[in-house]
């Protein structure tokens, strides 16, 4: 059989050993120490330059962020967060930690991400039927495709909401030449072994300024006072990110925009080998405006299209039989919040997007492991069964 084809396999620099032994060397074993500063100065110079206000946060997971994120914020008991549907549990998972509910909000079909004339609606009925206005807003830039952000914005600015941005598949992705994650009050980043860039698991959290980050960095070392015992005043967690993963993430950042640039010339090579294929649409950039990490690669069938061996179980599942069978690995698109289980009772504002694009869509392999080959093999599985 032939060699297996992942959705997307961490890549490392060479560099990695380097700060790795080093910790190792000097004993920094630790949730803390040089790597775990080193990497979020390296973070900061990628996102902001050498000179602004902004500080990030290495932390455990993308998760652990939003948790500090809502945590920061003063979500509670009782609150509510608007959250996109369409997206990883991760994403709504953290409203909860916090005991509130999340609201669901579906999603426009030109970037598959949070509609904002949806949100607007909705945050006025939540309003209307509670007397008060949700906590926060939790747009996700899904696959790395920026979502609508400066409508999404205008919305938060009108209600006075503000913006937690889930920028966990995004990293790298622009809008208007700026890096998702860096509009909202803060922006979340995952380091996890399938991303861009990673750190085996961890994750960061963009701040506004040093007070919120000293304040974030406290929450994350279970919230131990500066006193010369363990003084502790309110709750705390344990979610800074190992020194070790640290120096990983350092490494990472030496090949970051190679990464960028392999996973942008996946896509293009995608462009042009499903150019021709009927019944397929690649989902990709709407405009000059999005400029799409594309760490995954995703597409929809037509609802024309038909798949060999589709036995009643739609095209996405029949394909991706298909495709296991020639030993490549796809992914069904992320099953909308409001459509599983343990969301089943949480409030729901849908216009059927996020429920269409999940029953015909499907996540192909993307990353530094993907090459021309690899793509003319994936799309050529894709066209032997299409009918």
């Amino acid at each position: 059989m032939a060699e297996r084809i992942l959705l997307c396999l961490c890549h490392m620099s060479g560099r990695e050993m380097d700060f790795i032994k080093e910790a190792f060397a000097d004993n920094w074993v630790v949730p803390l120490g040089p790597n775990v500063t080193g990497f979020e100065k390296d973070l900061e110079k990628f996102f902001f330059g050498s000179d602004n206000e902004h500080r990030i946060v290495a932390l455990s997971s993308g998760t652990a962020a939003i948790h500090l994120a809502l945590v920061a914020l003063g979500v509670g008991q009782g609150d509510e967060v608007m959250v996109q549907s369409f997206t990883f549990s991760a994403s709504a998972n953290p409203v909860t930690y916090v005991g509130a509910t999340p609201v669901f909000v579906d999603s426009e079909p030109e970037t598959w991400n949070m509609d904002p004339e949806l949100l607007d609606r909705a945050i006025a009925e939540r309003i209307e039927k509670r007397g008060k206005k949700p906590k926060a807003i939790i747009p996700v830039y899904l696959y790395g495709m920026p979502a609508k952000i400066d409508e999404i914005l205008a919305v938060a600015e009108k209600w006075g909401i503000p913006v937690v941005e889930d920028s966990a598949e995004a990293f790298g992705s622009k809008y208007n030449g700026k890096y998702c994650g860096t509009f909202g009050r803060f922006g979340i980043e995952s380091f996890n072994g399938n991303k861009m860039i990673t750190t085996s698991g961890g994750g960061a959290l963009i701040c506004p300024d040093e007070t919120v980050a000293k304040l974030v960095t406290n929450y994350a070392t279970q919230s131990r006072e500066p006193a010369p015992w363990y003084q502790h005043e309110r709750v705390g967690f344990n979610y800074r990110l190992s020194n070790i993963c640290a120096g990983i993430g350092r490494g990472q950042m030496t090949v970051a925009d190679e990464h960028l640039r392999h996973h942008r010339h996946v896509q293009q090579l995608y462009r042009e080998l499903f150019a021709d294929i009927p019944g397929i649409e690649l989902h990709d950039n709407p405009s000059e405006k999005f400029d799409s990490n594309f760490w995954l690669c995703a597409i929809t069938f037509s609802p024309e299209a038909k798949v060999k061996g589709d036995d009643g179980c739609g095209c996405p599942e029949a394909m991706r039989r298909a495709m296991e069978k020639e030993n490549i690995e796809t992914r069904h698109l992320w099953k909308p919040m409001h459509l599983q289980p343990f969301f089943s009772k949480s409030p729901a504002y849908v216009n059927g997007v996020s429920e269409d694009l999940f029953s015909r869509g499907l996540c192909l392999p993307a990353g530094p492991w993907v090459g021309e080959k690899e793509v003319e093999r994936i799309v050529d599985t894709i066209k032997r069964n299409i009918c």
